[in-house]
């Protein structure tokens, strides 16, 4: 009899997230009803959200409880459905949980039918053609409202998200700086993503290196850290400038005591409009945006880094290490056992 591998929540993660925060754990294949269909995931999706779902502390998400299977978006396939939208063998990109086997049904969160292109590998619609990529599309495009000749300034630029928004930002046409915590990784992102120019925010004063490089402002800031970072960045944007909020990083392990933003004033002489935004409320925006970034893809004009860590038993430790910073690019894990 087929079981389902699944993590669960072992402790609530008060600081840095640990392995033993998690546990193994095994269930029956579940059933499926009418109007859902089942899924056998393939790839599990990396995500700084998660950590705060694992904290038992409500946000737009209810907390996970102890015991409770870790969500997180994957890429699997139908291997059984009662759903006539959705049939086996296609392939479906979903909030699901960490485990072999989901049960779907047409109201899943970041639902989308996939259709892999021979060339694209699978792993992509989880990242730079999944939540990753849509999320920095949709953000500079509805949030930042991005011009070709414009200023953007993108933190946490060598991540998943980060890294896409810096690309998408230059085939828009812009200037494109990224924040990044090495120098390894300024020349990364120089050299493989195609940024402009780089700033070490643990070495460089963020504020003074933004500017030299841009002494005119920002024009957009894709925040991915908050924090600090976000401080100092408030100082560089021009007059009426955008700040899209996509993440505070560096509060995700200091929710009780969040770290202090002190130049707020300048939201108020510089007339900046500052917007937080999540994905699923964009999401019938999100198939032209895949659309265009496989258009992109295809042509070479993106360049995708994956760091996949392999086998359904490394899942915690393959979050702890994205959340630590020691990963570029897509932190994904693929899943063993695919016999079925």
């Amino acid at each position: 009899m087929k079981t389902n591998r699944q993590v669960v929540l072992a402790s609530y993660v008060t600081d840095a997230a640990k392995p033993e925060n998690f546990a193994l754990s095994e269930g029956p294949v579940p059933e499926v009803e009418e109007g859902q269909f089942l899924l056998r995931n393939r790839y599990f999706s990396m995500e700084p959200a998660i950590r705060g779902w694992v904290d038992g502390k409500a946000n737009y998400f209810e907390p996970i409880p102890i015991g409770g299977v870790i969500r997180g978006p994957s890429v699997g396939q139908v291997i059984k459905s009662r759903n006539a939208d959705f049939a086996e063998g296609e392939f479906v990109y979903a909030l699901n949980q960490w485990e072999d086997y989901s049960i779907c049904d047409s109201d899943a969160i970041l639902l989308e039918k996939l259709t892999p292109e021979a060339g694209i590998p699978l792993s992509y619609y989880v990242g730079s053609l999944g939540g990753a990529g849509a999320t920095a599309y949709i953000g500079l495009r509805e949030v930042g409202l991005i011009q070709a000749g414009q200023t953007v300034v993108v933190s946490a630029a060598a991540g998943a998200t980060g890294s896409m928004a810096g690309q998408i930002a230059r085939l828009c046409g812009c200037k494109v700086i990224g924040i990044v915590g090495s120098d390894d990784k300024a020349e990364l992102i120089i050299e493989q993503f195609g940024f402009d120019a780089a700033v070490n925010y643990k070495t460089d004063d963020v504020t003074a290196a933004v500017m030299a490089i841009a002494p005119d402002g920002v024009d957009i800031y894709f925040d991915n850290v908050g924090g600090p970072v976000l401080n100092a960045m408030l100082k560089t944007m021009k007059v009426y400038g955008r700040i899209v909020a996509c993440g505070m990083i560096s509060d995700y392990n200091r929710t009780d005591n969040p770290n202090p933003i002190t130049n707020l004033w300048e939201m108020v002489s510089r007339q900046l409009t500052m917007q937080g935004f999540l994905l699923p409320t964009y999401q019938a925006k999100v198939p032209a945006a895949m659309a265009q970034l496989e258009e992109w893809i295809r042509a070479d004009k993106i360049t995708v880094i994956e760091n996949i860590t392999e086998g359904f038993a490394n899942t915690p430790k393959a979050f702890c290490e994205l959340m630590s910073g020691k990963t570029v690019g897509k932190a994904l894990v693929k899943i063993d056992g695919l016999d079925d």
